[in-house]
């Protein structure tokens, strides 16, 4: 499987849309992490972008993502990929709580681009 996270420097991005790029992440069978690759992230906002389909492209199944809109989560949806939303921290640590069980879905949705809700995950 491929996981992707919206990136910015070496963390989670705070906003799907806007980040600087996207860290996909390949997963074993045996629930491993195989090898990372660096994605661009098309300019403008994520929801209007073909993000989705540039990601199913690629194998992406899932995305791990900061905060992010309905819009954006129903067009990576079509695309067969899921979200699990709030998450935070830098990239590594992140794929190495997934693998082990730790991440969980905040069920947090941003409403408009400007947004002051705290998203994180334990």
């Amino acid at each position: 499987m491929t996981l992707a996270i919206p990136t910015r420097g070496n963390k989670v991005d705070d906003h799907f849309g806007h980040c600087e790029y996207y860290t996909l992440a390949s997963i074993s069978a045996e629930k491993e992490l195989v090898g990372t690759e660096v994605l661009e992230s098309p300019i403008g906002c994520g929801c209007k972008s073909d993000i989705a389909t540039t990601l199913k492209d690629k194998n992406v199944t899932l995305m791990l993502a900061g905060n992010i809109g309905q819009g954006a989560i129903a067009k990576l949806s079509a695309a067969g990929i899921q979200v699990i939303r709030g998450c935070s921290g830098f990239v590594e640590k992140l794929i190495n709580d997934y693998l082990n069980g730790k991440i969980k879905d905040n069920g947090q949705t941003c409403a408009q681009h400007e947004h002051g809700h705290e998203c994180s995950h334990n």
